[in-house]
């Protein structure tokens, strides 16, 4: 099975632990999968309908709904910003759900997990950003979670990529959301 998937991490700071957390999922996809992590979200411009017009969207935000209609999945990586998701992933979501009901996210598997450093991981923010996907058009995965508390001390000198806990849920999550991928919309639905 192949798919193609996107990753979007909603921490722009370099040594994030959610960035690293995409990172360890690139690494452990399955033969024949891609997790392409996408650079660019802090360029996108706040959505803006005065700038999204029929003539077109500005280039960076054109090149994100690009990527994301090119992949066969997105899997957002979220930390937990005051209870919710970062602004960088809602202004995403804003993008790729226009214009309205035809938006590249519109039927696209997607898949919310992430690491925070409360003792839930940052579940509210993974429900959040489900929530506006789902609002957007995206066939968000149901049950295809995975949050991770701690992550201040947990991954303080260790890599994600080498917590045994992490590599086990990281790997069940990239299995769903390929198996998603390869599924007609309406055969998951």
């Amino acid at each position: 099975m192949s798919a193609r998937i996107l990753a979007l991490v909603g921490s722009l700071r370099a040594g994030s632990h959610n960035r690293q957390l995409a990172e360890a999922a690139a690494a452990l996809a399955p033969e024949g999968v891609t997790v392409e992590l996408y650079e660019g979200l802090a360029d996108v411009p706040f959505y803006n309908e005065d700038i999204d017009t029929e003539a077109g969207a500005p280039e960076s935000a054109a090149r994100l709904r690009a990527a994301v209609a090119e992949a066969d999945a997105l899997l957002l990586f979220t930390p937990e910003y005051n209870g919710t998701m970062p602004a960088v992933l809602k202004n995403a979501i804003d993008w790729l759900s226009r214009p309205y009901g035809a938006g590249v996210l519109k039927e696209k598997p997607v898949a919310v997990i992430g690491t925070a450093f409360g003792q839930y991981g940052g579940v509210w923010a993974q429900t959040e950003a489900r929530k506006s996907l789902g609002v957007a058009g995206g066939r968000v995965l149901e049950g295809v979670e995975l949050a991770i508390p701690g992550s201040v001390v947990r991954f303080a000198e260790t890599h994600p990529s080498e917590d045994a806990e992490v590599i086990t849920g990281l790997s069940a999550v990239l299995t769903q959301v390929t198996e998603a991928a390869a599924a007609p919309a309406e055969a998951t639905a």
